[in-house]
């Protein structure tokens, strides 16, 4: 028999996540089935659980997937191309809806939220480690509320669908700037 390369392997592991992720945005975490991700994916029974036990550990999985990349330097140009590929994303993939829902479970599943606390960690860190010099000092104090208001635009999106990322940019622009 010959032996399946980790390449494949690793590319039929992403398609399960992929077929998850598309399932988790349409009709989420409590309406998708083991059964719906198979359907999804187009993969057997077997084929799943070789690479997951359950569906929590699949909903981890995409989570640990689900990061953004925040711009390196923080300028209201910058910042609106950031908000503007969430908004993309909102739109195209459901992403929004998608962080909506895994915020809302890791509340009561402990190794989400483990997921989640690590990746706003990141979030934290690399906002303060994009402060201007001048607010450099602040770094921590700007970071915070800076990942705050980004989910909380997340969050409108998903609740309301589309929205105007503007006031978001004006908002995180006078918390940067002091």
């Amino acid at each position: 028999m010959p032996k399946v390369s980790q390449a494949h392997l690793d590319a039929r592991r992403q398609q399960i996540l992929d077929a998850a992720r598309a399932r988790f945005a349409s009709h989420g975490f409590a309406h998708t089935s083991m059964a719906d991700i198979v359907t999804e994916s187009g993969l057997s029974n077997g084929a799943i659980y070789r690479y997951f036990t359950s569906k929590d550990e699949i909903v981890v999985a995409v989570c640990e997937q689900a990061g953004e990349a925040l711009p390196q330097e923080l300028t209201a140009e910058t910042v609106t191309g950031f908000l503007e590929h969430v908004r993309t994303l909102a739109r195209e993939t459901g992403h929004a809806r998608l962080v909506a829902q895994i915020y809302a479970e890791a509340a009561v599943s402990p190794p989400l939220a483990a997921v989640v606390q690590r990746q706003l960690a990141a979030m934290r860190a690399a906002v303060a480690a994009s402060v201007p010099d001048p607010r450099r000092r602040d770094a921590e104090q700007i970071a915070e509320p800076f990942v705050a208001l980004c989910s909380s635009y997340g969050q409108q999106l998903a609740v309301r669908g589309d929205v105007d990322s503007a006031p978001f940019v004006a908002a995180l622009m006078a918390i940067i700037e002091g």
